[in-house]
């Protein structure tokens, strides 16, 4: 057995004040990652439902009543399909509108998917909560819908649900619907065409470089497949079409790693001071090792290996707190936010264990290769003088 990891464990090593710091600079780092993760798959899953990772559109695709639209059968469907990572091309149909109930008067857009009325009698919607909100709106309550245009339309809509969305805002209300209903509104000439076209692609091509790429490949597919019939459209990602929020979300990263460094920064030092107090307590020790033979590189290894056991400990400590407090926040959302500012209603939290062991490692390894530094410490250590004094 080596003889510096043999006196390690012997020797019982004090350092409980560095093993809470360590404890606790772990535990800022674990949440401050899972918080982060939380808000980044949170808000990226609700924009993806809503909006799709790629938005097929016309060129002058509007939210009006009459807008510009797409062959609902294009040449170039299956080229889009066939591209790798795409998983789903769905088709939806855009359409504006006033609504009315009690008095009160607001403009919406309706969102027409494919399969949302089950019960193809009725009109069903879903309502965003910030529009339920405003127009007293509930399920099972029915909802007079203008259409504007030559005629004037008029539809009563029954209100199936009420959903949340990171897109929710005053000027901008999607109220889900059947794609069909919204067709039927253009007479028979509606069933051939689309608003646009939905894109999803597979979890491994959702950030900014891997989807901006996928974006190209389907541009690419609409120039080089479509036929004449077919209107001329374009792709954009869902970090063009929601720079605002997507920056935001970069910002959120750029601080964790700013916390992250912090936190490693402030848990060497305070290992470092704990090293330091320990071998000023074992100078005799020291001294001893020294003068019955033992170079200073196999002593550096006796405190490196005991200041290894406090790190270790501390970073067990923390990643159980932070995860019970995480797993707690998962299960009960005790910690709410204003969805007005933050896009969520409450602290979301996603627990990636391959995520938080690399932090684990990284910052582990920094804090112990620091550790090197009091060793210059033991090299100074005469032990006849220590040997002397005692």
């Amino acid at each position: 057995m080596d003889a510096s990891l043999f006196i390690a464990r012997k020797k019982k090593f004090k350092g409980q004040l560095a093993m809470w710091c360590i404890a606790l600079s772990f535990l800022v780092m674990i949440i401050a990652v899972v918080v982060a993760s939380g808000f980044r798959t949170e808000i990226r899953r609700a924009l993806s439902t809503s909006a799709g990772d790629i938005l097929i559109q016309p060129l002058d695709m509007s939210m009006e009543g009459v807008s510009a639209r797409l062959n609902a059968d294009p040449a170039y469907l299956d080229e889009v399909l066939a591209i790798e990572g795409v998983e789903s091309v769905r088709p939806v149909v855009y359409k504006g509108a006033i609504v009315k109930h009690e008095g009160l008067v607001q403009g919406i857009v309706l969102k027409g998917v494919e399969g949302f009325n089950v019960d193809s009698t009725s009109l069903n919607v879903a309502l965003p909560s910030r529009l339920a909100s405003m127009m007293n709106l509930g399920p099972g309550d029915r909802m007079l819908t203008y259409f504007i245009g030559d005629p004037v339309k008029v539809r009563r809509f029954k209100v199936d649900s009420i959903y949340s969305s990171a897109l929710e805002n005053e000027d901008f209300l999607v109220v889900r619907a059947d794609i069909e209903d919204l067709r039927r509104l253009d007479g028979p000439q509606g069933g051939q065409t689309v608003s646009a076209f939905e894109v999803q692609v597979s979890p491994e091509y959702l950030s900014r470089d891997a989807l901006e790429e996928k974006t190209s490949e389907v541009a690419t597919a609409l120039v080089l497949h479509s036929a004449d019939e077919d209107e001329t459209a374009l792709a954009s990602s869902l970090y063009a079409r929601f720079p605002q929020v997507m920056d935001w979300l970069d910002l959120i990263d750029f601080n964790v790693l700013f916390i992250l460094g912090l936190m490693v920064v402030v848990a060497s030092f305070n290992m470092i001071s704990g090293l330091l107090i320990i071998l000023f307590e074992n100078i005799p020790t020291i001294g001893l090792l020294k003068a019955l033979g033992m170079r200073t590189r196999g002593i550096v290894r006796i405190f490196f290996y005991g200041s290894g056991s406090i790190v270790l400990k501390g970073m067990l400590i923390g990643n159980l707190i932070a995860v019970v407090l995480c797993l707690i926040q998962q299960h009960t959302g005790v910690l709410t936010l204003d969805p007005t500012n933050y896009f969520v209603s409450e602290i979301p939290v996603h627990l990636d264990f391959g995520l938080l062991l690399l932090c684990d490692a990284v910052a582990g390894a920094v804090i112990m290769v620091v550790q090197l530094l009091p060793s210059l410490f033991i090299s100074r250590v005469d032990p006849a003088k220590t040997m002397r004094i005692n």
